[in-house]
């Protein structure tokens, strides 16, 4: 580097020049590309495509011009950045879906609601929109200020007139340097009336305000829930505001639903919903959608999910609402321009600053026409002297040399000024005519009369103000609409269970592990020895193994085979549309390995969090473990017993700590021991032998013994007894018991064994899915364990008992007896 180029070169602090070059940069952002003007919500990009379409006179009534030919001349005399930025804020401003009021007037391939980008500015062609032409109307008459261009050779304006209040009307969205703005889109109407309300009254309140605004109005519709995050919005101009899809459930043939979407919340991009809706459903996050399609057309949307018979379309529904963009928050952030600076403005102020704005246009325009009357007048008035001495002022015309002698001539003679000299030496000899100066005379009228109007105006705040509000009621009358989103009342606070009648239900399990759910007063209570009623169709060699009377909305832990725990609410297991229906696959509503069965059911609702819950194995092991260790059971299960090779879970009770247990087997034997003999384990324990089982038997029941109670046994031919509890000594665990039950080939063997009460009634299912209701007391107390019993339930030819279950009836002296089981709502 020479000497002389050396000279030139300036040390610099490099912290400083960041700070200062970046401020200018970010400032530059803020205030000239990023951010709207409170007057006329518009970017300086978007105002510059308006204005140029205006100069290119590209109206509404004229015909379509390629998007190429505004992209240049936006770029050659106002916005030197890249043809991109021009083109993409053209077609935003040209889409229904994005823009509540389209400026742009569109004619082609403008991209969709499914993320389809435009066609390329060659193919499409726009123009002007009718409601463009409020926001430029006026503008060549000084109401506004203009500034030279980037190069300064042409003028470009500041703010337009804006007739219409586009910042809540279209809204606006961007992001600058350290803040964003995210101002949702309104309705004209609703705008203009409370902008109204605001001109009759500037203390009006917020609430006012809002009986006309009552919420944004997006251009793709859909709901709004609640009102909170609007009026925190609007009073402090931050907030969160839910925006839901329009959705319906239709009901299908064979007791099949769909659900069909007909609106999206704003800026949701349609396909990319469908595909997560596919998803979802793949990886089996939402369960029981059977097909997905997109019917949408010209006639508007129509997104069809179609559902299993066995599933709540509210509860699909929620779900979709919650893990899918069918519900979306919309983050308001009215941040403006005011008078150059970034402000965060609440809706008031927004209403106000625009008031402000039209005022000064009304004025500026008020201004503008006055002093064009002002100098229509004095033209007139000067004509209007020379028709008064026309002869005198034809002579003094022709004694003069030149065009400048005349006017100084007439100027001397007449007392006239020099525009008004100039207006009477271009004056065309068919004015002399009486005629004509009949209509001179009545236009100085007219304009007197115009100019005094403007004067009153000018010196009158109200009078301005009534201009703009006449203006805006007709701006709404040409260009409102209804409102297309609804606001209805937020049900977040709800959950799915509010959904859901809280019924009685029989959840019932066969050994193949089809499961379902029906309501409880479908049965019958029938006398000792009745045939029963078709309960469930089952497949070959199925039977019916586990029943539980319980509630919809009661939470139940599902054992498995496997010493596994699930945890489910009630109506999440599907119900079945009949009685006889053979009911799901367990392994379709749970995540069951290869193998696994559920073969226990617990209802927690009505159980003390300090409780045990009592597990046996078909092998003769038992363990305890403190209920609280269940607590968060997770969806895909957790280890509730570990079990040796060839052993499986068979049944599990709750107890509280030191009860009498009794296990029963297969064989008719029978063990009591007192639960303490048994420590409390951990969840991923073995247990501790209960009772020592002969070759080919197994524990087939296992339940507390309490005070005034029996044993309770049932064979699988139907037979069935009752033993008091003092007929069964308490002794060590792990013996081989005593004999409960004398087994004949009439009998067949146990298939349960419960402690029950007096009044209780007894639920008994066959392997043909045949269920019996029967009181308890109906069947007779045995004084010696060793016998068979009597007959309980009638068997057809190859059937057998393959369940039973007990049912406490509470209440019974607050309720007829004809309506114990009937469905009961929670208050």
């Amino acid at each position: 580097m020479d000497e002389q180029q050396s000279d030139k070169v300036l040390p610099v602090c490099l912290e400083k020049e960041m700070q200062t070059s970046y401020i200018d940069y970010a400032m530059s952002v803020i205030i000239t590309r990023a951010l709207p003007d409170v007057r006329d919500g518009l970017k300086p990009v978007h105002r510059r495509i308006l204005y140029a379409m205006h100069e290119a006179g590209m109206t509404p009534n004229k015909p379509y011009k390629k998007s190429a030919r505004i992209v240049g001349e936006v770029l050659g005399k106002y916005h030197p950045h890249g043809d991109s930025s021009v083109y993409d804020a053209t077609v935003r401003l040209a889409q229904n879906f994005s823009t509540r009021y389209p400026l742009v007037d569109g004619h082609g391939n403008f991209g969709s609601v499914d993320g389809d980008s435009a066609a390329a500015m060659r193919y499409t062609e726009v123009r002007m929109a009718k409601v463009t032409g409020e926001m430029l109307e006026d503008i060549d008459k000084e109401t506004v200020d203009f500034m030279p261009n980037y190069d300064g050779s042409l003028q470009e304006p500041v703010v337009l007139p804006s007739k219409i209040p586009n910042l809540l009307v279209n809204g606006s969205a961007g992001i600058a340097v350290g803040m964003a703005t995210n101002i949702p889109p309104h309705n004209l109407g609703e705008v203009v009336d409370g902008l109204i309300v605001l001109i009759d009254n500037p203390e009006a309140s917020m609430e006012e305000v809002m009986t006309c605004i009552k919420g944004p109005d997006f251009p793709t519709g859909a709901k709004i829930m609640g009102h909170e995050g609007i009026l925190k919005a609007y009073s402090t101009g931050r907030g969160s505001i839910k925006m839901r899809s329009c959705a319906k459930v239709e009901p299908m043939n064979k007791g099949k639903n769909r659900i069909v979407v007909t609106e999206i919340p704003y800026q949701v991009n349609k396909a990319r919903v469908i595909e997560t809706i596919a998803d979802l459903s793949r990886n089996r996050i939402i369960d029981g959608i059977t097909a997905l399609r997109d019917e949408s057309d010209r006639k508007g949307m129509r997104i069809v999910i179609e559902l299993r018979a066995d599933v709540n379309p509210d509860i699909i529904l929620n779900k979709l609402y919650k893990h899918t963009q069918l519900q979306e928050t919309f983050g308001v952030i009215m941040l403006a321009l005011v008078d150059g600076h970034p402000r965060v403005l609440t809706l008031k102020e927004v209403l106000h600053y625009y008031l402000d704005h039209q005022k000064s246009v009304i004025t500026r325009r008020c201004r503008f026409e006055l002093a064009k009357a002002l100098a229509r007048a004095h033209i007139l008035e000067g004509l209007l002297i020379a028709l008064d001495h026309i002869d005198e002022v034809i002579r003094t015309i022709r004694e003069s040399q030149t065009d400048e002698i005349a006017k100084q001539a007439l100027m001397s003679r007449f007392g006239l000024s020099d525009k008004q000299s100039v207006a009477i030496l271009d004056m065309r000899l068919r004015r002399l005519t009486g005629l004509e100066r009949e209509k001179i005379e009545q236009e100085y009228k007219e304009l007197e009369e115009r100019i005094a109007y403007l004067r009153s105006v000018l010196a009158d705040e109200n009078k301005v103000m009534e201009i703009v509000k006449t203006e805006l009621l007709d701006a709404k009358k040409k260009f409102s609409d209804e409102r297309r989103t609804q606001i209805v009342a937020d049900s977040s606070e709800f959950a799915v269970e509010d959904m859901i009648p809280n019924e009685r239900m029989i959840l019932t399990l066969t050994r193949r592990g089809y499961m379902k759910r029906i309501n409880a007063n479908v049965y019958h209570t029938q006398n000792k020895g009745g045939r029963g009623i078709k309960g469930m169709g089952t497949k070959d060699e199925d039977a019916v193994n586990h029943l539980l009377y319980t509630s919809a909305l009661n939470t139940v832990l599902l054992f498995t085979n496997l010493g596994r725990v699930y945890r489910l609410k009630a109506y999440e297991i599907p119900e079945a549309n009949s009685r006889n229906s053979k009911g799901f696959a367990a392994i379709n509503i749970l995540p069951l390995a290869n193998g696994e069965k559920v073969n226990a059911l617990i209802d927690l609702d009505q159980v003390d969090p300090s409780m045990n819950l009592f597990m046996a194995t078909e092998k003769g092991l038992v363990k305890k473990t403190e209920l609280h260790e269940f607590k968060n059971v997770r969806r895909n299960g957790l280890i509730a017993i570990s079990l040796m090779e060839g052993d499986h879970l068979a049944k599990v009770r709750l107890t509280t700590g030191d009860q009498p247990i009794i296990l029963a087997t297969k064989l008719g034997m029978a063990i009591c021991f007192n639960e303490s003999d048994v420590r409390p384990m951990g969840r991923n324990t073995r247990g501790v032998r209960g009772i020592s089982l002969s070759e080919g038997d197994m524990v087939i029941g296992a339940d507390v013994l309490a005070p005034d109670c029996q044993v309770l046994t049932i064979s699988e031919e139907g037979f069935g007894k009752r033993n008091n509890m003092d007929a069964y000594k308490i002794q060590l665990r792990g013996g081989k018991g005593v004999k409960n039950f004398k087994i004949t080939p009439k009998t067949g063997d146990i298939v349960g064994a419960e402690v029950v009460h007096g009044d209780q009634e007894l639920m008994l299912i066959t392997s043909n899915g045949i269920v019996i209701r029967t009181d308890i007391e109906s069947i007779g107390i045995k004084k010696g364990r060793n016998t068979s019993g009597v007959k309980i339930q009638k068997l057809e030819e190859n059937d057998k008992v393959a369940a039973l279950d007990t049912i406490t009836i509470d209440g019974v002296d607050d309720v007829p007896e004809e309506d114990l089981f009937k469905p009961q709502q929670e208050t």
